[in-house]
């Protein structure tokens, strides 16, 4: 059982997805200040009130005598949060990568390598031509050095 937990915890995939959870809350910090510092005053101030959460507010009295509030612009605000980073994710993720295996479909369809020519070989072909060579040495016979 630990050596599975070892297993799942040393892969790649676990560590991207840390960095990636890290990364969207930093980011989600960003958005929830720029709505509620920016976009929540401009439209509170639309709806003669101090924020988008304070506006379009909709009190129900209740049996005890209390209020009960249905706040409207609350909702609004986490909708205004969400389209924002819909809008940032799209174009700092979605665009970009669609972009990048647009260009690799069409240099493939075009014939052009993956691959650049000035690549150094990997260890595998570097092996192999070392392998083919001894090879070859061998089979000539050994040579006599004076």
């Amino acid at each position: 059982m630990l050596k599975g937990f070892k297993e799942f915890i040393l892969r790649g995939n676990v560590i991207d997805l840390a960095v990636a959870v890290v990364i969207g809350t930093a980011f989600s910090l960003i958005v929830t200040s720029i709505v509620q510092g920016v976009f929540n005053p401009l439209i509170g101030a639309m709806f003669d009130a101090e924020s988008l959460s304070e506006a379009l507010v909709w009190e129900i009295p209740t049996t005890g005598g209390e209020v009960s509030k249905v706040m409207f612009g609350a909702v609004i605000a986490a909708l205004i949060q969400f389209l924002l980073v819909a809008v940032v994710v799209y174009f700092a993720l979605v665009v970009p990568i669609n972009y990048i295996k647009k260009r690799a479909f069409q240099k493939k369809e075009a014939g052009i390598p993956a691959v650049r020519e000035d690549t150094p070989p990997t260890e595998l072909e570097l092996l192999s031509e070392i392998r083919d060579l001894l090879a070859s040495n061998a089979a000539s016979g050994p040579k006599h050095i004076d």
